[in-house]
């Protein structure tokens, strides 16, 4: 059965979508169902971000299941407010869409958004949905709190610093390569079905990536301030640069440091392509990216999620990454271009 949204009309369909919207923080006094939302953050300061999702730019609906691609807009935006040390609480939605977008759809699209709101302790508050000719626009912005001052951005990383990284990257570009592939299978071949219950893990990673609400925590709990964080949207490269670039610092990383995951390494072999260069310029892996002072590496080598890569240098010295064999090259910023 498809029932079309305009047999709901627009608050109808905001009914309709919202209409099990549970609360969970205490710190919601009112949320969706007014002109605005009220947030009491208990003498805490507020962190917000927003990002858009754009149909055909961001996302293919014909291999990302609605929701997954719910799951998904909520995750990125909370893993830039992990990226500044704090803790995510709120989230406001919007959507634009056009009419080939049933009802049904959209409730699969937010069983996904709620799945993550549940998963990390956040509220809907609010949004708005509009219509548009074509395609299907997702707006999310991302609210969380941190104590005062304690909010960790990308210019204090200072000389000496080590570098670290939580997780593993380059699978999510490898995940993205095997699903644009057989896309390309299947419209040539329609009869062909896609096997990739090898690649499960890569696919997962484009798929459903989580923030890693995880590493904030655990280095809240252990009383370690990193100097600078940024979370890995664009390329583990891009986002050394921004560190760099907003730091006023160099850096050196190590090749055989960078982690990646076997079945990384096994779709890289795959495809031909360099493992590394993935970890370097793919993005979408929703790692953190921070650098800490010397002082806290026993305490950062403990947690098995996290890698040291590096270490902070002078200006002057470049952003510099030393492979395997002893060479040095200058990182340059490959990763997503929004306007390319």
């Amino acid at each position: 059965m498809r029932t079309e949204i305009a047999s709901l009309g627009e608050f109808g369909l905001i009914d309709h979508l919202t209409k099990n919207n549970d609360t969970l923080q205490a710190g919601t006094i009112l949320s969706i169902g007014d002109d605005a939302a009220v947030i009491d953050q208990f003498g805490r300061q507020s962190v917000i971000s927003t990002d858009m999702l754009v149909e055909g730019i961001h996302f293919d609906l014909m291999y990302t299941p609605l929701k997954h691609l719910g799951y998904k807009a909520v995750a990125v935006n909370l893993s830039d407010i992990c990226a500044m040390m704090a803790t995510p609480t709120h989230i406001t939605l919007s959507i634009a869409l056009s009419n080939k977008i049933s009802v049904e759809a959209l409730e699969e699209f937010y069983e996904g958004v709620y799945a993550a709101c549940e998963k990390y302790g956040v509220d809907l508050i609010g949004g708005d949905t509009t219509s548009t000719k074509s395609g299907f626009i997702i707006s999310v912005t991302a609210i969380g709190e941190v104590a005062p001052d304690k909010y960790v951005t990308r210019s204090g990383a200072r000389p000496t610093d080590l570098i670290c990284v939580s997780g593993n990257l380059g699978a999510a570009y490898l995940g993205l390569q095997l699903l644009e592939r057989e896309k390309k299978i299947f419209l040539e071949n329609p009869g062909i079905q896609p096997d990739l219950q090898q690649q499960a893990y890569v696919i997962g990673r484009i798929l459903k990536p989580e923030p890693r609400a995880d590493i904030t925590e655990w280095l809240q709990e252990n009383e370690i301030v990193p100097t600078s964080m940024i979370d890995v949207s664009d390329g583990l490269s891009s986002e050394l640069l921004h560190i760099c670039g907003n730091s006023n610092v160099g850096c050196t990383i190590y090749e055989d440091k960078i982690p990646v995951h076997d079945e990384t390494k096994s779709v890289a072999d795959m495809f031909g392509v360099s493992v590394v260069t993935c970890a370097l310029s793919g993005g979408e892996d929703y790692e953190l990216l921070f650098t800490i002072r010397q002082e806290d590496y026993e305490k950062v080598v403990r947690n098995n999620s996290i890698s040291v890569i590096g270490y902070v240098t002078g200006k002057d010295e470049g952003a510099v990454l030393q492979t395997k064999g002893g060479n040095k090259h200058a990182l340059t910023a490959q990763g997503w271009n929004a306007f390319a």
